[in-house]
C-alpha cells in the first residue's frame, strides 16, 4: 500500500497546466528560426553574425548538444558550459577574422557534434573542469570559421555578436529541449501508471 502511495505522489501531474509549458517551449523553438528576418533590418553586419552558427547543420547539432548536455549535467553546468563556448568562440572569432592558421578545423568542426552527442546518449559526466575544457576546446573551432566568414568592410564587434547571441539562442533551445523531453517522459509514465491502477480498481472483484 504504501508503495502504491509513493507512486501516487511521483507521478501525480496537473494535466491541466501541462500545456502552458509545453506551448512555451514549442514557441520558443520556432521563434528562433524567425528572428534572423527580424533582424535583417537592423544591422546587417549584426544579423549576418546571427545566421551564420544558424546555417549549417554541424554549428546547429553541437551548439544545441551542448545545450542538452549542460541540462542534463544540472548545477553550475547549465549555465557555465554555454558561457565558457560563446567566451572561447569569441576568441576562435578573432584569430579566424585575423587569417591565423589553425590547422583541421573543419575535421574539428564535425567531430565535435559526434562527441557531444556521444556524451548525452551516454549521459557523460567528467569534472566541472574538464567538461569546461572539452566544451572550450571545441568552441575555438566553431568561433574560427565564423571569424572567417566576415566581411573586409564589416564590423567585427557587431558580427561577433550576431553569431554570439545566435548560439546562445540555441543552447537555449537545447536545454528547453532537454525540459521538454523531461517533462513529457515524466506525463507519458505518469498517465501510464494512472492507467494501470484505474484499470486495476475496475477489475477488482
Amino acid at each position: 500500500m504504501q508503495n502504491k502511495n509513493n507512486k501516487s505522489v511521483f507521478f501525480k501531474l496537473n494535466q491541466q497546466k501541462l500545456p502552458l509549458p509545453l506551448g512555451l517551449l514549442a514557441l520558443f523553438s520556432l521563434s528562433l528560426f524567425n528572428i534572423p528576418t527580424i533582424l535583417l533590418a537592423v544591422n546587417s553586419d549584426w544579423s549576418h553574425g546571427f545566421q551564420h552558427p544558424l546555417q549549417g547543420w554541424d554549428h546547429l547539432l553541437t551548439m544545441i548538444a551542448v545545450g542538452i548536455w549542460a541540462a542534463q549535467l544540472r548545477g553550475v553546468a547549465i549555465w557555465m558550459l554555454p558561457l565558457t563556448f560563446v567566451s572561447v568562440m569569441s576568441l576562435g572569432g578573432l584569430a579566424g577574422a585575423a587569417s591565423f592558421a589553425v590547422p583541421s578545423v573543419e575535421v574539428m568542426i564535425l567531430l565535435s557534434g559526434l562527441v557531444f552527442s556521444v556524451f548525452i546518449v551516454r549521459k557523460v559526466r567528467f569534472t566541472t573542469r574538464m567538461n569546461v575544457l572539452v566544451v572550450a576546446f571545441f568552441a575555438f573551432f566553431h568561433g574560427y570559421v565564423h571569424g572567417q566568414e566576415i566581411s573586409a568592410s564589416a564590423s567585427l564587434m557587431s558580427y561577433t555578436l550576431g553569431f554570439v547571441f545566435a548560439t546562445l539562442l540555441l543552447h537555449g533551445a537545447g536545454i528547453a529541449t532537454s525540459r521538454l523531453m523531461a517533462i513529457a517522459f515524466a506525463f507519458f509514465i505518469g498517465s501510464s501508471v494512472n492507467a494501470q491502477e484505474t484499470e486495476s480498481t475496475v477489475t477488482e472483484p
